[in-house]
């Protein structure tokens, strides 16, 4: 075989390598399941696990609060917020899921509930529309890289 053949070869094989085609539906399958272990461990599972579907640099932007970045200021903002009285969060099952088109990120929108006893211990409740984005690992597996998220409208009654 002629050297420019192999090195067409080879360059092909690499570019062949480079588009290889994602399945979207079965990444955000993927994170869909993630989410859903995740949310449903948040009050009752170690600080560890709960911390661990984050990346290392996670940013999250919660309303009226500064921006937590890092794990380890993660860890200490959920730490925190477990202990506040009647504190609660419910996130909801994602409405939408975008996967890019390589198959590495992909952002998602969801909304949840807060819940904590306000002054005079009575629990209030403040509803909230939020985007996330997510990294896929190089083992497969997605974590959270970007929380943000504000409050929704009050409702009319």
């Amino acid at each position: 075989m002629n050297k420019k053949f192999s090195v067409f070869l080879l360059i092909a094989a690499l570019i062949g390598c480079n588009n290889q085609k994602v399945d979207k539906k079965v990444e955000e399958e993927k994170i869909r399941q993630t989410i859903k272990d995740w949310t449903g461990l948040l009050d009752k599972d170690s600080l560890e696990r709960t911390v661990s579907f984050w990346i290392d640099d996670a940013i999250m932007m919660m309303p009226g609060q500064p921006v937590i970045k890092g794990k380890k200021a993660i860890r200490e903002m959920v730490e925190s917020s477990r202990k506040i009285p009647g504190f609660k969060i419910v996130w909801e099952p994602p409405t939408d899921i975008n996967v890019s088109e390589n198959g590495d990120m992909a952002y998602v929108f969801q909304r949840n509930q807060i819940t904590m006893n306000d002054s005079l211990g009575k629990p209030m409740t403040q509803y909230n529309k939020s985007v996330s984005i997510w990294k896929k690992q190089n083992d497969g597996s997605w974590k959270d890289a970007v929380d943000i998220w504000n409050a929704e409208p009050p409702l009319n009654k």
